[in-house]
């Protein structure tokens, strides 16, 4: 009995650990100065080349946590100037207040986005009663559309998990991961695999998603030539590393993710996918950091936006659960690539930030609105039925 015991108070510890390891990018050590390591071409589109249907069968919604004006335009700087966003010609604001805070976490600014309705700090799914609603990538299941979410934090972090689980809080991890059982998601990728593996419970998450026929990989060279079913890739065993030491994993993780979803039998996909670590350059205010991470998501973010070009009927939107760091760019060097930015807090703020929207239902997203309208102009724009809405 005590050995039991002993095991048991041994995993409850290792579980903390782990799970309080999964928020230990918040401390600030500030970097206020960036010159870029090395600047990503930028393919311009012709007004000839965009030519969309009215409605998206498709819809890649990007978000750049942490995202805001001045963390856009650190990008632009250090790439010389331009970036891929820019293709982006529809441009709205949305206001980012939760349900009980002027500064909304990540996890009330993603239930918003996901599922449209404002929650307490902290909510995963749920509404400030603790009921569970339900996320576009859901509704997208219940209409026979593939869906998939990609992040270079955890997969089980509080932007990804509210698109996918139902939870009162968001260091729920084991918890959360145990959700993405109970769907029929096509494709997830990103990192948190010991919340499906090392588990307080003793359920190994990996050998019943290979029951349910899911090919489980580990890094996103390992399924190269993996095209079509269901597929689930923990790239790490907690957060993925910073773009520095992570490769391209986020942009070869969006273009495996379009390439499924589009493989599927299926009316059309949903596809969400998180440059989360901007936020954690924020929180560090980290100038470097911000920079590096806006520039590696708008490389996979040319991915989405050639196959829209391509494919006519995708709808692909940038941005933002909220402001973090209180950024501004206080001086530049467009040529050398070189960024000075100051910093407010290590904190969230309660700004609002961009929407880009670029595809057929682009004009949808112009005006300022809350957050929650991204969620119900998607819904529209999928021609989900009114009358199927959860109440």
């Amino acid at each position: 009995m005590k050995r039991l015991l002993k095991l048991t108070l041994g995993l409850i510890i290792m579980a903390n650990v782990t799970a309080n390891a999964q928020e230990d990018y918040k401390t600030v050590h500030t970097k206020n100065e960036y010159t870029v390591e090395k600047k990503h071409p930028v393919k311009i589109y012709t007004e000839d080349e965009l030519r969309f249907k009215k409605r998206p069968k498709n819809i890649i919604l990007f978000i750049g946590d942490g995202m805001g004006v001045a963390q856009v335009f650190s990008g632009i700087t250090a790439n010389g100037g331009m970036l891929n966003l820019q293709n982006m010609k529809t441009i709205g604001f949305s206001k980012t207040q939760s349900g009980d805070n002027y500064v909304t976490d990540s996890a009330a600014g993603g239930t918003a986005l996901s599922a449209g309705t404002k929650t307490y700090n902290g909510a995963i799914g749920v509404d400030v009663d603790g009921n569970q609603v339900t996320s576009i990538l859901e509704y997208a299941e219940r209409n026979d559309k593939a869906t998939g979410l990609v992040s270079t934090s955890a997969i089980t972090h509080a932007t990804p998990a509210s698109f996918i689980a139902h939870q009162p809080q968001r260091d729920m991890y084991e918890e959360i991961a145990a959700d993405f059982m109970k769907t029929d998601i096509d494709v997830f990728i990103g990192g948190g695999a010991d919340f499906f593996t090392k588990r307080v419970d003793g359920r190994n998450l990996v050998l019943e998603l290979n029951e349910k026929g899911y090919k489980v990989g580990y890094n996103v060279d390992d399924v190269a030539a993996y095209s079509s079913g269901k597929l689930a890739v923990l790239t790490a065993v907690g957060h993925n590393a910073g773009y520095r030491d992570r490769g391209e994993m986020l942009t070869k993780s969006t273009s495996k993710a379009i390439e499924v979803l589009d493989n599927a039998d299926s009316k059309g996909f949903f596809l969400m996918v998180e440059g989360s670590q901007i936020d954690w350059g924020g929180h560090q205010n980290d100038a470097s950091y911000v920079t590096g991470e806006v520039l590696d998501m708008d490389k996979a973010l040319a991915k989405a936006l050639e196959f829209a070009v391509e494919d006519r009927r995708t709808l692909v939107i940038v941005t933002a659960d909220h402001e973090t760091g209180g950024m501004t760019v206080e001086n530049g060097d467009m040529q050398k690539g070189y960024v000075k930015a100051g910093f407010t807090t290590g904190h969230h703020t309660g700004i609002m930030v961009p929407v880009f929207a670029f595809g057929p239902g682009a004009e949808e997203f112009q005006g300022i609105y809350e957050n929650t309208e991204i969620f119900e102009k998607m819904y529209k724009l999928f021609r989900f039925k009114e009358a199927d809405k959860d109440k």
